[in-house]
This record gives structure tokens, C-alpha cells and sequence, in this order.
């Protein structure tokens, strides 16, 4: 796992080192272990490594390889990069290292940018052509890796996190007012290719972006699943789909244990994590490390789940670490946790990654993660009231359940000079909803949630916060393999048990009936839930600072009434309205500093 940057220039000038530089040197938290920089004429490419695949020199970046005259950097870890070497290998192809970087390198020389077809893993890729000038920009199918870019007409800079474009400096900086509006709806998600910054884009996920010399682009969306039922599966019963729902699963937690370096796992006690570690002692692994976060309760809420935990780690033999953050701690990683953040997550459990990122760091350098199974497998609430809404009628049922806040009441929150003309939230949602491949109204739901508020909040959620740390978080409920059969099954099956219950019958008998049969929870963190005292002032310290009020967002009457009670406002889903403007205030002012 790693940080990359560049830029390419269009205008007949050399490519900047100094703002690659600045660039590369924001992403020393995604890669401590080494940097790396190469620049030729139109074209500078930085690096900085967190060394997991092939721990010598030979695995730096940028990776050049003058005789096929391309040059590389990468982000992620393609897991059969062994089998594609081999069968690299066999068409010619002599390697210089054994790392997945140069076997992406050669991949690309061998297939062109078709090459993202032979990968299983998650990446964000940069090759670039030396005899053509051209740049191929890649990210992986379920954007898991993230990929930012800046495109003007004299150059294009791109980058692994949004404030390190930021830190090149010569960003439009300004808000994009219809991605406003889609973090104000969708729980601080604002879709690719948006973001919250006028002039900051990001690569959507499953594309392949070439760029040629004269700054001319073309889009290849490379994959997309299938949210139908498949008639060569038509006579399967609910077990023949529990049974490959696991075998998958099964495949997909043994991939990614590929590494040079050990490999644990944030272990909350839900389901997700708890099977991922019943799997690999399933399949012989010893001696596996373990890691579970908790909080101080606030609030009448629990702030920990060790009863769960400790009873899957027990079960399964681990090297388990509870780890109980005091709250002098919460406070200052609320700040930390924002600055770590490459857009607007309102998510209180990106504080919790956070801090567990931290501890975890000091023992490990990768872990895998339950995050996704709920998207994937319906274990949402919002998905029963979509079960018997007609396919036509899925949009309006969806927004109701879904939005944060309908546009009708969008001004009684934004001041009227930040509003859009238009419902752009519900226009957004109309479009993906009526494309075809999604069967009923539930597919609908988990189609969207899978490919786009799944990539932009727990993907990202993840990712941010885990690289803050060098920390490399693998998902396996995010195999793509796994997710094309997941889009097959029958929403019936997903939706038994209170939700996920395909997941959890597969479970039974392998992981123990307390955490199936327990009430679903959430890395917790009651003190923001719960908005009081330090956290409180904090909030409004953000919200009336000199540069919330120049900015103007919100409307003072509103947030005056949500500091007087600041745990009444609820969005629809339950989440705290007043930290989703806090927040929102805080990470601006963190991008501000950063623009300076």
C-alpha cells in the first residue's frame, strides 16, 4: 500500500518537480517505509512506499523499465500477482524483481488497458508511455483505492488523497454546490466524479482513463455487476446459495493473506469480522493477531463490544488486543481524524478507525476487514420498506428511507445563495435506479449502495483512516468475485434475519450463535453520538469560527437552534444533524490551512 502523484503538463513546459514534490511529501503517512521521484520532460511521478510485496529496492517506485519504455506507479496489491507472473513469464516476459508492481508493468505492456481485467485486488494505477507522451490512469472495480485528479487546460495533477492535490497548490478551492447538496443527502457522500471542491475530481472506480499528450481524455468503464436473478441458477435452493456465498468468502479471506509481512484483522465482533477470522482458523492459521477498539459509554450508550470480541477470539485461539481508548484521547483525535480525511466523513466511526489504526500500527503493517457485507448483503434497515415497491416507484421509496433531508427542506438548513437550482440528489438517484441490470426495487438499492455509497463512505471511511497510520486494510466482502454472485442472490434470501441472512445461516455452525443471533452494532463512539461537554464546544467552535461565518453555508438560525439542543436533530437514518454541519466546517478549515 502506498501513496502516488504526478503531473503531466499539456502546455509544451516540463512537468514541476517542486509541486510533485509537495505533493509526494503529504503522503508520507500512506507510505513511510521509502519515496521515490522520476520526472521526463511533460511528466514528474512521486511515490512514497509502505514496503509489503517484495520488501527490497528492487520493489520501489516509480518503477521505470527503459527497454519497454514505460514507467509506473501503483497503489494497492494485486493478489494473483504470482499466477499472472508466471503466465507473463511464459509469453517472453524476464522480471527484475518480485514485487505486483512490476508485474502490473509488464501486465500492461502484454494487454494494454485491458491489463485491469487479468487483476484481482484493489489499486489505483498511473503508467505512463515515454515514446506516445500518453498517461493510463486505473482504479479498481469496487474503488477501493482512491485516485484524485486536477485537470486544467495546461496540465493534469493527480493524486492518492485530495488535500495532497491541495497541497500542489493552484487549486479552485471553491465549493461545488451540487456536490453540496449530495453530502447534505447522502450522509456525506458525494459520488464520482464529484467532490466537495470545485476543482478537484476523482477517477471513478472500474475505469480506465487515458490521457493523451494534448490533454484529450477517454473513459473505459471495464465492469459493472449484475443485480438480476441468473436463469442458469434458477433451481438453486437457499443452502446451494449459502454454500457458494461461503466458498467465495473462503477464497476471497485466503487471497488476501498474500504478503511478505503478517497479516491481522479488526476484529469488532459482528458478524463480517468474526467469520473472516473463523475462516482462516478454518483454513490452519495460527498465531493470528487480533484488534478491537472501545470507548467510554455516554450518553445511556455502550461505548465497546469486547463481550463479542473476546468471545470470537477465544473461541478461535488468537493473539487478541482490546484496546480501550481514554477519553482524554477522543478529543484531539476528532481533529486528527478530520485532517486524515481526503473528503467529508460524517461517520463518527472514522475516529474509531482512527485511534484503532494507531495501535494497530505499532504490530502490523496489514489487516483484513469485515467492512462491506452490509452494502453487499443487505443488513441495512432502510432495505425491507423497498421489498414490495413497485420497480417504477423504487426512487421516491428509496429517498424517503435513505435522504438525510428531502430538497424541499434544504433551505431550512442552507443558506439560499449555496442551493442549486435544481433537485440534483433525486435527478442523481433517477439515473442510477433506471439503469438496466438491477431487477427489483431492493436490487436497485444495493446496487447503488454497493457501487457508489459504499466506495465514497465505509470504503473510503477505511482507507483514510487505516493509511493515516500506514496501516493497509483489506476488504475480502469486497472481493469482486464475491460481489458478482452477491448481486445474483434473491433479495429474500438477504434480506431473512433481520438482514444478511444468507450471510449469517452460511455462518452457523462456524461462528458462534451469540454474534449471529446478536443485535447488529457499529464501532461506537457515544461521545459524538451524544454531543456534550468538550465535544460540544468543539462543534460550536467550528461552526462559529471566523471562516464558517465568511463562508455563509448554513443558516445562523438553524445552527443556533441545534447548539441550544444539540441531540434533538436527527437525520433521517438517526445520525446527528448538527455534527454533519460541524464536520463539514471543520474539514474546510483543515483544507484552508493546507491552501496556504
Amino acid at each position: 500500500m502506498c501513496g502516488l502523484a504526478g503531473e503531466l503538463r499539456f502546455d509544451g513546459t516540463a512537468a514541476d518537480l517542486g509541486v510533485v514534490g509537495r505533493m509526494t511529501t503529504c503522503l508520507e503517512h500512506r507510505g513511510p517505509d521509502g519515496s521515490g521521484g522520476w520526472a521526463r520532460g511533460p511528466i514528474a511521478l512521486g511515490h512514497r512506499r509502505l514496503s509489503i510485496i517484495d520488501l527490497s529496492v528492487n520493489g520501489a517506485q516509480p518503477m521505470v523499465d527503459p527497454q519497454l519504455g514505460l514507467t509506473v506507479v501503483f497503489n494497492g496489491i494485486i493478489y494473483n500477482y504470482k499466477q499472472l507472473r508466471a503466465e507473463l513469464v511464459q509469453k517472453g516476459h524476464r522480471f527484475f524483481s518480485t514485487s505486483d508492481t512490476e508485474v502490473v508493468l509488464k501486465a500492461y505492456t502484454e494487454w494494454g488497458t485491458s491489463f485491469v481485467d487479468r487483476f484481482l485486488g484493489m489499486f489505483a494505477i498511473a503508467v505512463f508511455e515515454h515514446r506516445t507522451g500518453r498517461l493510463v490512469l486505473a482504479r479498481d472495480r469496487l474503488g477501493i483505492k482512491p485516485l484524485y485528479v486536477d485537470h486544467t487546460r495546461d496540465r493534469l495533477r493527480f493524486a492518492s488523497t485530495l488535500p495532497a492535490l491541495v497541497a500542489g497548490g493552484g487549486v479552485d478551492t471553491s465549493i461545488d454546490r451540487t456536490a453540496l447538496a449530495q453530502y447534505m443527502t447522502f450522509h456525506s457522500v458525494v459520488p464520482a466524479p464529484r467532490t466537495i471542491l470545485t476543482g478537484v475530481r476523482k477517477l471513478p472506480p472500474a475505469t480506465v482513463r487515458v490521457v493523451e499528450p494534448d490533454g484529450a481524455t477517454r473513459d473505459t468503464v471495464y465492469w459493472t455487476p449484475d443485480f438480476t436473478r441468473d436463469p442458469h441458477r434458477a433451481d438453486w435452493t437457499a443452502r446451494d446459495w449459502e454454500e457458494a456465498l461461503l466458498a467465495k468468502l473462503r477464497v476471497a479471506v485466503d487471497r488476501r493473506m498474500v504478503a511478505d509481512v503478517p497479516v491481522g484483522v479488526l476484529l469488532s465482533g459482528g458478524i463480517d469480522s468474526s467469520l473472516v477470522v473463523a475462516l482462516l482458523a478454518e483454513a490452519g492459521q495460527t498465531g493470528l493477531s487480533t484488534f478491537s477498539i472501545g470507548f467510554e459509554s455516554a450518553g445511556g450508550e455502550s461505548g465497546d463490544e469486547f463481550e463479542y470480541s473476546t468471545l470470537v477470539a477465544e473461541r478461535f485461539g488468537t493473539d487478541h488486543h482490546r484496546i480501550l481508548i481514554d477519553s482524554s484521547r477522543l478529543l484531539p483525535a476528532i481533529d486528527a481524524a478530520v485532517g486524515a480525511m481526503s473528503e467529508p466523513m460524517v461517520s463518527h466511526d472514522c475516529v474509531a478507525f482512527y485511534l484503532l489504526s494507531e495501535e494497530v500500527s505499532r504490530h502490523l503493517k496489514v489487516v483484513q476487514s469485515g467492512q462491506g457485507a452490509d452494502e453487499v448483503l443487505g443488513g441495512y434497515d432502510w432495505y425491507p420498506p423497498l421489498v414490495d415497491v413497485p420497480r417504477d416507484d423504487a426512487v421516491e421509496a428509496y429517498s424517503r428511507v435513505f435522504f438525510d433531508r428531502r430538497w424541499a427542506a434544504m433551505g431550512d438548513v442552507l443558506e439560499p445563495d449555496w442551493l442549486v437550482a435544481d433537485d440534483a440528489p433525486t435527478a442523481f438517484i433517477a439515473e442510477q435506479f433506471g439503469r438496466p441490470g438491477a431487477e427489483t426495487s431492493v436490487d436497485a438499492a444495493l446496487r447503488n449502495d454497493t457501487t457508489i455509497m459504499l466506495v465514497d463512505d465505509p470504503v473510503k471511511r477505511v482507507d483514510n483512516m487505516t493509511m493515516a497510520w500506514g496501516l493497509e486494510a483489506r476488504v475480502p466482502f469486497l472481493d469482486h468475485e464475491l460481489v458478482e454472485l452477491a448481486g445474483r442472490i434473491p433479495p429474500e434470501l438477504k434480506l431473512a434475519d433481520g438482514g444478511k441472512g444468507v450471510l449469517k445461516r452460511a455462518a452457523r455452525g462456524i461462528v458462534p450463535d451469540e454474534v449471529i443471533d446478536r443485535t447488529k452494532g457499529y464501532f461506537p463512539v457515544p461521545a459524538i453520538r451524544q454531543l456534550d461537554g468538550p465535544y460540544l464546544e468543539r462543534v460550536r467552535e467550528a461552526l462559529t469560527d471566523p471562516a464558517a461565518k465568511r463562508r455563509g453555508l448554513f443558516r445562523p438560525d438553524a445552527v443556533d437552534a441545534m447548539l441550544r439542543d444539540p441531540n434533538a436533530t436527527r437525520t433521517t437514518l438517526g445520525s446527528n444533524a448538527l455534527w454533519q454541519l460541524a464536520l463539514l466546517e471543520m474539514w474546510l478549515q483543515k483544507v484552508e490551512d493546507t491552501a496556504r
